[in-house]
């Protein structure tokens, strides 16, 4: 794990901060573990998760937020929260973003790469839910050019944290999508698996960085926890690990000046 995330436990609770926002007054944040599953899965009841989710956004300090989520749809599109008199809830997207004081955002993976920004400045914050299909789409840098044309944020500013998700050593794909990413990125995103003709390995990691260095993110401001949900099933949930049997975690953030 890079030494720029800590793992807190509130109430019983475990969850990874990245402490570059956790000193940003007034925001409050948080990559869950399996120690929950925050998603209404089949042979999960409804009502169990969500009592999870009043006492994970509780560990955060959020207990008093709304939460946000979305019908996340593996796409580029971006829900803008501008007063409560928007829909919070189960819109068709992969991206929130808001400046409403108590409002949580939250988007949910299983191996899906969660991203959480906070714009210190304007008080602005966002989460990303960034798959292979919304990474290619360049989800993350149109959430941070959705952040400065709504809001004025200077992307300067903003500060990043990538969430534990599937890394170059586990995402496997076929030639076709490869090949979309080879077009799409410059560098060395992708790498054959000799043993296995026809199977290559993308680092979505590395996608998302050349997105936050065209959107004018600071490497300073950028900070990924390296943690591979593949490879760590006994901490997170994988879909690829579990496939139908899997859970579901969550990213939230929020601003939120008089949380504890």
């Amino acid at each position: 794990m890079d030494d720029g995330f800590a793992v807190r436990r509130k109430n019983g609770i475990p969850f990874y901060a990245c402490l570059a926002i956790e000193k940003i007054p007034g925001f409050r944040h948080g990559f869950a573990t399996r120690a929950l599953n925050l998603g209404y899965m089949h042979w999960d009841s409804p009502e169990r998760v969500a009592a999870n989710r009043k006492r994970f956004l509780a560990a955060l300090n959020l207990d008093q937020a709304g939460l946000a989520t979305l019908h996340q749809i593996h796409s580029d599109r971006i829900h803008i929260i501008k007063d409560v008199a928007d829909q919070w809830n189960q819109a068709d997207g992969d991206a929130l973003v808001t400046r409403i004081e108590n409002c949580a955002l939250a988007i949910q993976t299983a191996d899906c790469l969660p991203i959480l920004l906070a714009d210190p400045q304007n008080k602005i914050s966002a989460a990303v839910h960034s798959g292979w299909k919304g990474t290619l789409a360049r989800i993350l840098q149109k959430t941070i050019e959705a952040m400065k044309r709504e809001f004025g944020s200077d992307p300067a500013q903003i500060v990043v944290a990538i969430g534990p998700g599937i890394r170059s050593c586990c995402f496997e794909v076929g030639k076709e999508v490869a090949d979309l990413f080879k077009k799409e990125f410059a560098g060395f995103l992708v790498k054959p698996i000799y043993e296995r003709p026809g199977k290559f390995l993308v680092d979505l990691p590395k996608a998302l960085e050349l997105q936050l260095e065209c959107a004018g993110i600071r490497p300073e401001n950028s900070h990924d926890i390296v943690a591979c949900t593949r490879c760590n099933p006994n901490e997170f949930f994988s879909y690829r690990a579990e496939g139908q049997s899997s859970g579901r975690m969550m990213a939230i953030i929020g601003f939120a000046a008089d949380a504890r």
